[in-house]
């Protein structure tokens, strides 16, 4: 009996250890870190396409701004645009300066074949951009309106100012210091004819340049033009004065120009060509340094030119009229190539890009007094405050009957006059006779931008009755984004779209594209390294990508 007790109460024990061993294990949890649980939730969500309530907002449509590249190639993006939305815009290649030739021709091959493919996936192109200062061939549109060159018999010299003294008039030349000057009597100029300029320089100076005679000039001078000097001269006593390079009279620039000039009692005459080099650019005077004579100085029939390759050649410049019924034709050219290649796809356009001025927003912008780009052409600046009248006819005659056309700009949700000036623009536009569709709002934005300026730019728009359009949407998160500031991020994506729904009714809802499905590499044209978008660099989607799908469940 005490053997089989130690055998049972062993058997006990070992049971009740076995039983606390699995407690043990069953009462154990395992918590996921909050990154990991956060993509999981994230990407448990569908494809956004899913999430637009197409029975409230039938026409509505989904978009993303992508390159024509990205999709044509079938890469990774031209297969997440296809799950994700309904309509693509292309960021250049639809654009005059890819599309237009140095001829003026049309090469359409690459959009065509882009349309092609979007038809087929059942994805939608909206047409960018008809009329707009910037990616156009601008080389090309500036020679139709060049001016006209009638050639002449080979290289030669053109005259810029000249001066024989016979006159009183001195607008080019003039003389500072203590020089006195007079004109001899005439018969005493070169040559025993006319008369010569003199100037009296009564003592030597401390310095040569106490005594300066200018000779004035315009255009001043650029790097590589070739400049020729000659001027007869004279002086009672033997000498030599140095010329100096001056932006105008008294502004020296630098301590040579026309080299060094020798004079005698006997007229000579003095020849000097040179090159212009970069310490005498933008220099528009010579400046003759006469403080070190004291002597009388005699100056006859100075002559300045500049080398022309086409010397002899007549410039007849084209008015402003010829210019307007050139540029005209140029935009009529275009968009009815451009509008008819496309029509049987694209079915909206940007008619006009970003025509209000920044700094005077009730005003179109102009290239006037500007630096312009190689790729910057202003349409406007030669059609008049009209050129977008003209371009929505042509667009409208040239398109589908149906077609949607819009006026399209950027930062109306940071400058509401801005927002106002557009919208004032299009009931001008339209008091001309043209039908403009839609608005389209870029909103390049910010984790920070001003939410009550957005909420207030929707009311404008709406109030317009016209359809709206957010046509860029990207809103960035900065180059080192914290947690808090992707949270953010999303914040913003959810409120733009909550802030469309709830001012914009639903029959003027056009839709809203993202400009870029993901981030900017670091390397990128456009806001590099800037974590601006609804995907990550590698495709995996952020916490963006979650506050836009939520904002458009709320689409009613």
């Amino acid at each position: 009996m005490n053997k089989l007790y130690k055998i049972w109460l062993l058997s006990s024990v070992l049971m009740m250890a076995a039983s606390c061993a699995n407690d043990s294990t069953l009462g154990y949890r395992y918590e996921k870190p909050h990154s990991i649980a956060n993509q999981e939730e994230i990407d448990a969500y569908k494809d956004l396409n899913m999430y637009v309530n197409r029975e409230a907002n039938p026409a509505f449509k989904l978009g993303a701004g992508i390159s024509l590249s990205d999709y044509t190639s079938k890469s990774v993006t031209y297969r997440l645009v296809n799950k994700n939305f309904d309509e693509i815009t292309l960021g250049y290649e639809m654009k005059h300066g890819a599309v237009v030739q140095a001829d003026g021709s049309l090469n359409l091959d690459n959009v065509t074949k882009l349309l092609a493919l979007a038809n087929e996936a059942n994805v939608s192109v909206f047409g960018h951009t008809l009329c707009w200062h910037a990616n156009q061939n601008a080389a090309y549109l500036k020679s139709l309106i060049a001016p006209v060159i009638i050639p002449g018999n080979g290289p030669g010299w053109d005259v810029v100012t000249q001066a024989d003294f016979e006159t009183d008039n001195n607008a080019n030349y003039q003389v500072n210091g203590s020089g006195v000057t007079s004109f001899s009597a005439n018969g005493e100029g070169k040559g025993g004819t006319g008369r010569a300029l003199k100037i009296m320089n009564a003592t030597v100076r401390t310095n040569d340049w106490d005594v300066q005679f200018f000779l004035k000039f315009s255009p001043a001078v650029q790097v590589g033009e070739k400049y020729q000097l000659t001027m007869d001269v004279r002086s009672d006593a033997a000498i030599s004065y140095p010329t100096q390079a001056h932006v105008t009279p008294g502004a020296y620039k630098h301590w040579d120009f026309f080299g060094t000039i020798p004079s005698t009692p006997t007229w000579t005459t003095y020849t000097k060509e040179i090159t212009v080099s970069a310490e005498m650019a933008t220099c528009g005077a010579i400046a003759f340094n006469l403080g070190k004579g004291a002597t009388t100085y005699y100056f006859d029939n100075i002559a300045l030119k500049k080398y022309n390759a086409l010397g002899g050649s007549t410039f007849i410049e084209k008015t402003a009229e010829q210019k307007k019924v050139l540029i005209t034709e140029a935009l009529d050219k275009w968009i009815s190539g451009m509008v008819t290649g496309t029509k049987a796809y694209v079915k909206a356009w940007d008619v006009v890009n970003e025509p209000m001025d920044d700094g005077s927003p009730y005003n179109l912008k102009t290239g006037v007094g500007k630096t312009l780009k190689s790729d910057e052409f202003y349409w406007q600046d030669y059609l008049g405050k009209d050129y977008a009248v003209e371009a929505f006819k042509l667009a409208r005659k040239y398109g589908n009957p149906t077609d949607k056309l819009f006026v399209n700009d950027y930062n109306l949700e940071y400058s509401l006059d801005k927002c106002k000036g557009l919208i004032q623009y299009v009931g001008y536009i339209e008091s001309k006779g043209q039908k403009v569709d839609g608005i389209g709002t870029q909103m390049h934005i910010t984790i920070n931008s001003d939410k009550d300026k957005i909420a207030a730019m929707f009311q404008l728009l709406a109030a317009s009755g016209k359809l709206i359009k957010v046509s860029e949407l990207d809103v960035a998160a900065g180059l080192n984004p914290t947690a808090a500031d992707l949270q953010k991020q999303a914040d913003m994506y959810k409120y733009v779209v909550d802030m469309y729904t709830k001012y914009i009714p639903a029959n003027q809802r056009y839709g809203i594209t993202v400009w870029g499905v993901t981030d900017s590499k670091s390397d990128s044209s456009w806001l590099p390294g800037q974590h601006q978008s609804l995907w990550n660099v590698d495709f995996t989607r952020k916490s963006s990508y979650k506050g836009f799908a939520d904002g458009l469940m709320g689409l009613k």
